[in-house]
């Protein structure tokens, strides 16, 4: 079997160049480019990865481990001369996908009944046992036909229009009645294939394929049918049914048929019977609640600034400008200030640098590389260039602009770090590109242990994982280097108000100004902007479904960004009027709680949706979800401690101090 998951050295230039079109030709985004076919001609059938969904007697899934379609304990037909690797994306392999081709001989508007695939199958009772465990916990086939995804005809009610839902069946639970009175549940095995498929005639003798439904069926009986003009493969009252019992293997004969349809579904419309959005009520009830919660808290911090800041700047200014006129009575009008408000109080501190700078700088600098590259890739999906036809686009994507924006991280990290009057200038330019790009690739390597312990072929392949370290040291740190020297050759940033050399003593602080439960408080409402589309997007994860719905996680991502730096800025104004100077970590940390709301979510999920027959299954789950919430620690953070900076710099900059 030859393997070719070697990533094309010109990927990237690929990908860019794919957007100009050729003269005289149409304009297609990336992986949308139409295949035209003649009558007859031969049309390529790939199989994907087997992958877990929710089980047919239980609606949870209880795998997190994908397998290869010619692992050999499935003992499926292969192409003579073993199937090929297809070459596919760097975001592809890494989310899994393993395309080969296959031995059905598919041709264009030509139907075919009761075609065999191969000789009959021999299957080992460890093998029978291994293929029913995979049926009952509701593993799908994954097929290709023009990049369009083999799917099975779903109607979620009677009053929805049917829709194309990626995948179908391994095998099927049945429940049979036990000797004892009860009932046993057993797994039967799809070994016949009705494969429906959809083309267009956009011109005479020119066909492109618009649609693909497979109806899976099980037939003990489907050998002595094997070119049956008439259609009839099998017994649906026969059907196969894997023996566990030693000393006596299964036979199974594998068949197909293909039947052509013309279809007015254009291909540029191809994929709308796949999209479908589910439960569409909830995206809009989960953006309006957000959107009412940004309206309140930009109307609280809208009033602090107008009003409140406001009279305070001008009674300070003018309270000074009376100390000036008459200096002797300067000691009352300071008390009637002190006992007013407390943010003017701590100027002499409030720009002091805070407690490991290098490492809050670091971090935020990684915020803001993380937050470029979120907003780009959920703006190029929302705009179509990524086309679910090329796929692992969104994985590429997410990598080349993560390793883009690495020139920003540098940037930011140093200029942060010069305004802390910061020394250690060389481990700044160091960890910034190293740490958090080292802890989650030592994450992922580690889980990846795990899944390639467990010989799914989900295990991304020592090759990838090496161009992904080569793509790192050769275009992210170097851009990194480069942000980080052209940061610190800017002049600081220029504090409005001169720093004491003594610290003031803080006083104690108590209720919700207390470090956890302003945590608690603030950290909650960033996380109900996005939950809703995080938990589609974990599902579309972990059950291999497709998420397309960017534009609703556009408008999430912005409704998040608005709430952590409003709910952020509103706490560290309560904190600065309790003259509490500590403001730098505590809005890095205020506005990164939402982090431990993600990972609350992610247990609730594993608890109601998830339920796992193996435990390394749950170490992945875990380690996943641990690996986003830390990403989303370090994004959130980095909003609500820019918005604070820039919040504190602005009142104090209004303020005039002797």
């Amino acid at each position: 079997m030859r393997r070719s998951n070697a990533i094309c050295p010109s990927a990237v230039l690929g990908l860019l160049l794919v957007l100009a079109p050729t003269p005289g030709s149409a304009f297609y985004f990336p992986g949308t480019a139409p295949t035209s076919y003649k009558k007859g001609d031969a049309v390529p059938l790939f199989v994907n990865r087997l992958t877990p969904t929710e089980s047919r007697n239980d609606p949870k899934l209880r795998s997190a481990f994908s397998f290869d379609h010619y692992d050999p304990h499935f003992h499926f037909c292969q192409p003579e001369g073993g199937p090929e690797y297809i070459r596919e994306s760097l975001g592809s392999i890494l989310f899994g996908d393993r395309i080969q081709t296959s031995p059905f001989e598919l041709k264009m508007a030509t139907n075919q009944t009761c075609k065999s695939l191969c000789g009959p199958q021999e299957y080992a009772p460890e093998d029978a046992t291994f293929v029913n465990q995979r049926i009952l916990n509701g593993f799908d086939f994954n097929w290709l036909i023009d990049g369009l995804p083999a799917a099975q005809l779903v109607t979620e009610s009677e009053f929805d229009e049917p829709f194309y839902s990626p995948g179908f069946d391994l095998g099927r639970a049945l429940e049979v009645q036990a000797p004892d009175g009860g009932t046993d549940v057993i797994a039967t095995l799809n070994n016949h294939y009705d494969i429906v498929i959809d083309y267009h005639e956009p011109s005479k003798d020119n066909f492109r394929v618009v649609g693909v439904i497979v109806e899976p069926s099980s037939y003990a009986d489907n050998a002595q049918y094997v070119n049956n003009a008439e259609g009839y493969c099998g017994d649906e009252q026969n059907p196969v049914v894997l023996s566990i019992d030693a000393g006596q293997p299964s036979s199974v004969t594998f068949t197909y048929s293909v039947w052509w349809r013309l279809s007015p579904t254009p291909f540029a419309t191809r994929w709308d019977k796949y999209l479908h959005v589910y439960d569409p009520k909830i995206h809009w009830f989960s953006l309006i609640n957000s959107a009412v919660i940004v309206v309140f808290l930009i109307g609280m911090v809208s009033t602090i600034l107008v009003r409140t800041l406001k009279k305070d700047i001008a009674r300070y200014n003018r309270l000074d400008q009376m100390a000036l006129d008459d200096f002797g009575d300067g000691g009352a009008i300071e008390d009637g200030v002190q006992e007013d408000s407390g943010w003017k109080l701590v100027h002499g501190d409030v720009f002091r640098p805070p407690k490991h700078p290098l490492l809050l700088s670091v971090l935020v600098g990684n915020g803001a590389q993380l937050f470029m590259m979120t907003g780009l890739t959920i703006a190029f999906a929302l705009l179509g260039f990524l086309s679910p036809s090329n796929r692992g686009a969104l994985g590429t994507v997410i990598i080349i602009f993560y390793t883009l924006f690495g020139f920003v991280g540098g940037y930011v990290s140093s200029r942060l770090y010069k305004f802390f009057h910061g020394e250690s200038w060389k481990l700044c330019f160091f960890y910034t590109p190293f740490a958090i790009p080292s802890f989650a690739f030592a994450t992922f390597f580690l889980l990846n242990l795990f899944v390639w312990g467990r010989g799914a072929s989900g295990a991304v392949p020592f090759t990838t994982m090496l161009v992904v370290v080569i793509i790192w040291f050769v275009i992210s740190v170097p851009l990194s280097f480069a942000g980080s020297w052209l940061g610190f050759k800017q002049a600081a940033i220029e504090a409005p108000v001169r720093t004491n050399q003594i610290p003031r003593q803080i006083p104690p602080t108590g209720g919700y100004l207390r470090p956890l439960p302003s945590m608690a408080l603030a950290g909650i409402l960033p996380f109900g902007a996005i939950f809703v589309e995080l938990y589609f997007i974990v599902r579309s994860i972990w059950f291999s479904k497709v998420y397309y719905m960017f534009g609703f996680l556009f408008i999430c991502y912005g409704l998040m960004i608005m709430t952590s730096a409003a709910v952020t800025v509103l706490m560290i104004y309560f904190l600065l009027c309790a003259e509490n100077y500590h403001w730098q970590w505590r809005s890095f940390c205020t506005a990164g709680a939402s982090a431990f709301y993600v990972f609350a979510s992610a247990l609730i999920y594993w608890m109601k949706d998830v339920s796992f027959f193996n435990w390394t299954s749950g170490v992945v789950y875990l380690g996943y979800s641990a690996l986003l919430s830390v990403l989303v620690f370090v994004l959130t953070g980095t909003i609500g401690f820019l918005a604070s900076g820039l919040f504190v710099l602005k009142i104090y900059k209004s303020i005039k101090v002797d």
